[in-house]
């Protein structure tokens, strides 16, 4: 922990007091003492400056002269850019230099600035100055008793009209109060002075800050997968008993059929009977339907025309007289026994006919 003697405006030694090491003993960061000092000018320019543009310099309305047949370059305003006396192109403008700084950048270059004063021992620590009233003339011997010469920092505090008011006067001498402390106005300067009460330090009752570790992840040895238990066995069910085979249709019978129709498992077999057509007025109809009135005109005219059909029927069916019954009769006996019709072939020894 670095130390410091402790003197009064006369120059005599009162001991010594210990720097805090957290402001005067650390080692100084030089990119980022740059960075707030750069950004500490920045903030100080006023940023006023400003120029005028084509658009602001009076007079130029009308074009100078016409756009072709003169020989010369085409112009339209006497106030553009490359005439004299025109706007200017790319002026500066009214604008603020401002750059945001983080506070942790700040504190850490004023210990830096700190630390670096009292490496070269540049630090001066009075007991108190002692002024009865504001006297300048106090002022200068007491500098002059304490050996600082060159551009000086003095660090008052709040309460400290007198000495403030001792030292304003003297064109080598800053004054800045406890909260005003910046690295820029410590490196412009060759010495520092404090009193003992003013002098930064971390306070007894402040919470030590615990250093963040983080923690150290576990390793686990890895282990070897489980083996899949075996699915247990179910429950034997009870075997339900099989359904009875259904007889076959019998398709050699009479009249039926030995197509691919009958093993259709929703068809029934085909007993050489002719399908019935079924009545479109004997259909059932389920709840809530409508009838389709053209559906009901098919109806009619389907009845209609299976009266006619069964009319024809029953008149080409019946004979018209006695006579033609007996015709028939008589063309049943003289049709010979194993006649032949046109559907029928005979075999010849000449060959087929």
């Amino acid at each position: 922990m670095p130390k410091v003697t402790v003197k009064d405006p006369s120059g005599a030694d009162q001991g010594s007091v210990d720097l805090d090491e957290l402001y005067f003993g650390i080692e100084p960061n030089l990119p980022v003492l740059h960075q707030v000092v750069t950004a500490q000018l920045a903030a100080r320019r006023a940023g006023t400056q400003s120029t005028k543009t084509r658009a602001e310099v009076r007079g130029g309305g009308a074009k100078p002269w016409k756009q072709k047949g003169t020989g010369r370059a085409r112009q339209g305003s006497i106030r553009a850019p490359q005439w004299k006396g025109g706007g200017v192109a790319l002026g500066p403008k009214p604008r603020s230099y401002a750059q945001r700084t983080p506070k942790k950048m700040i504190k850490l270059a004023l210990r830096s600035a700190l630390s670096d004063r009292a490496a070269e021992g540049k630090v001066v620590v009075v007991d108190s100055w002692g002024f009865d009233a504001p006297s300048t003339k106090s002022a200068v011997a007491a500098l002059g008793a304490l050996e600082v010469t060159g551009r000086i920092v003095v660090v008052v505090g709040a309460d400290d009209a007198i000495v403030a008011k001792s030292f304003r006067n003297l064109p080598e001498v800053h004054l800045l109060e406890v909260g005003e402390l910046n690295a820029y106005d410590i490196l412009c300067s060759d010495y520092i002075v404090f009193t003992r009460d003013n002098l930064p330090a971390v306070p007894a009752d402040a919470p030590a800050k615990k250093a963040k570790v983080k923690p150290v992840a576990k390793v686990e040895p890895p282990v070897a997968p489980k083996k899949a238990a075996a699915p247990k066995k179910a429950a034997a069910a009870p075997k339900a008993a099989a359904p009875e085979a259904e007889p076959e249709p019998d398709t050699t019978a009479p009249g039926g059929d030995a197509d691919m129709a009958s093993d259709l498992p929703n068809r029934p077999p085909n007993t050489g009977e002719a399908a019935k057509q079924v009545d479109p007025s004997e259909r059932v109809k389920p709840a809530g339907e409508k009838t389709d009135p053209r559906f009901e005109a098919a109806r009619i005219k389907s009845e209609k025309e299976a009266e006619v059909r069964a009319a024809k029927e029953a008149a080409t069916d019946a004979p018209d007289d006695a006579e033609g019954v007996e015709a028939e009769a008589d063309a049943d006996e003289a049709k010979p026994a194993g006649g032949f019709s046109f559907n029928q072939t005979t075999e010849t020894e000449g060959g087929d006919q």
